[in-house]
């Protein structure tokens, strides 16, 4: 517990005080994604979710393979940061909200490009650490 507050608190210090967490911050928030290239599809969370894919791929390959990384170390870093980083619950919303609205083509289309593509950056980001 006392990491998982920590974890947040580390998220947090990312996100919003420093110029590169403005970025990570604006790149992971779907309202914004959604305002730059329109709100029919949940864009915004469709990036933020693949990206969180091929960066977990890339870590836990690293943190296993290269790197050696402590059990604890590998979780705070991936399910804690990267974790924080990706949003499953959103995606779940969103792709309630598409079949509430009867938008059940756009609803299965976020649903396999989510997981198809998820995983495919993820064996990107595995096959991107084993060339490093």
């Amino acid at each position: 517990m006392i990491m998982s507050v920590n974890q947040g608190d580390f998220n947090r210090h990312v996100q919003y005080n420093n110029d590169r967490g403005r970025w990570l911050y604006r790149c992971r928030n779907p309202a914004w994604v959604g305002q730059k290239w329109g709100r029919s599809f949940p864009i915004g969370t469709f990036v933020v979710n693949i990206t969180g894919c091929f960066f977990i791929g890339l870590a836990m390959t690293l943190f296993t393979e290269r790197i050696l990384a402590s059990p604890s170390m590998r979780l705070f870093l991936t399910v804690g940061f990267l974790g924080a980083f990706t949003t499953f619950s959103t995606f779940e919303y969103e792709t309630g909200s598409l079949l509430y609205d009867g938008e059940w083509l756009l609803s299965a289309a976020n649903i396999v490009l989510s997981v198809g593509f998820g995983l495919i950056a993820l064996k990107a980001g595995e096959v991107i650490a084993r060339r490093i």
